[in-house]
């Protein structure tokens, strides 16, 4: 089957599209010719878009209050040992103004489902922002709300939101959530996004438990048809006071093979190199990026609360200041020939 999935990386590099059953073939007989084939694809096609600029993201971790209690995360609202906080707004306006000058333009405001954060507080906020740097865009990852509250966020000025969508497989969405998380408003809540005008990122984790070749399959299936402008995915890494704590991580080789994977579904989408696989593997960040990715997102939160937002054990970079996570990401980045630019980094429209 080794012919078969290097035929298949071919189709996929010359179509940027494959079926369901194709794409499911293509992991489970992944090699590494064909990960090396892919690869240098997705680094051609990504050079094309975007050349050899990477994008800096400011995250800034607002609240690891949530009223979930998902199976996987280490904030879920049973973990009696997590240490809980919130940022006010005073915080978060001081966050981005240490970021701004540090040369980032985008903030990406991340936190647990928290009801404290009402539509009234964040639309203040983030037309607070917008006024100090009218030139920046505004990020939020904070969970499912209702279609209403959405557009009320977009209408204040909030530019793009990030929600993964976890899996596209029903049933396997269900053994990573209690009964109360509904898939289907899940996948509803992507399209009311779309529909109210946000640059939408959805995304999933890689080798999360009872994950299969075929399911990640219905991931990349979603991605093709639904064609989000950012993507976010990340190795599965356990946390020791969840249901999962004794689950298999995810691996970095799988990652950086998707990441390839996913730049030539999408050769325009804002694909990160996220800190989960700079966790699971030394250079991951600087791999992710030579696999297709064109986004980084060094955390600007005060340490407090960098070292109570902890989804997964083992998270790096939870004890630096912003400056020093910047200038080591921009270093590393630079090693490998690409360079860190600061502008909001929107998605290059291609036909």
């Amino acid at each position: 089957m080794n012919n078969r999935s290097l035929f298949l990386a071919k189709k996929l590099a010359e179509q940027h599209s494959l079926k369901v059953e194709e794409y499911a073939e293509l992991i489970r007989y992944r090699t590494d010719t064909t990960a090396k084939f892919l690869q240098e694809h997705a680094e051609n096609v990504r050079k094309s878009v975007y050349g050899n600029d990477v994008y800096v993201r400011g995250l800034i971790e607002i609240s690891n209050y949530c009223k979930n209690d998902c199976f996987y995360c280490g904030i879920r609202r049973s973990n009696k040992k997590c240490k809980r906080y919130r940022l006010s707004a005073e915080d978060i306006l001081a966050c981005c103004k240490s970021g701004y000058a540090l040369g980032i333009r985008t903030f990406v405001l991340q936190g647990g489902e928290d009801s404290f954060y009402t539509d009234d507080l964040l639309c203040d906020l983030i037309s607070t922002v917008k006024a100090l740097y009218p030139d920046c865009a505004i990020t939020l990852s904070l969970g499912e709300r209702g279609k209403i509250s959405f557009r009320k966020l977009f209408q204040a000025g909030a530019d793009r939101y990030l929600l993964r969508h976890e899996t596209a497989d029903a049933v396997h969405y269900g053994k990573l959530h209690p009964v109360d998380c509904s898939f289907e408003n899940r996948i509803q809540c992507l399209y009311n996004l779309r529909e109210i005008g946000y640059q939408v990122g959805c995304g999933f984790m890689v080798g999360s438990p009872y994950q299969t070749p075929e399911i990640i399959a219905k991931d990349l299936f979603f991605l093709e048809t639904f064609r989000p402008e950012m993507c976010g995915i990340g190795p599965f890494i356990s946390h020791k006071n969840t249901p999962f704590c004794n689950m298999k991580s995810g691996t970095a080789e799988l990652t950086i093979f998707l990441l390839s994977v996913i730049r030539l579904i999408l050769p325009s989408v804002l694909l990160p190199a996220t800190t989960a696989l700079a966790t699971v593997t030394p250079h991951g960040r600087e791999r992710g990026i030579s696999a297709g990715a064109n986004v980084v997102m060094p955390n600007i939160s005060p340490l407090s609360a960098k070292t109570n937002y902890i989804l997964y054990d083992g998270k790096i970079c939870t004890e630096e200041e912003p400056t020093l996570c910047l200038a080591c990401l921009k270093k590393r980045i630079d090693s490998i020939g690409y360079r860190i630019v600061t502008s909001r980094g929107d998605p290059v429209k291609t036909t």
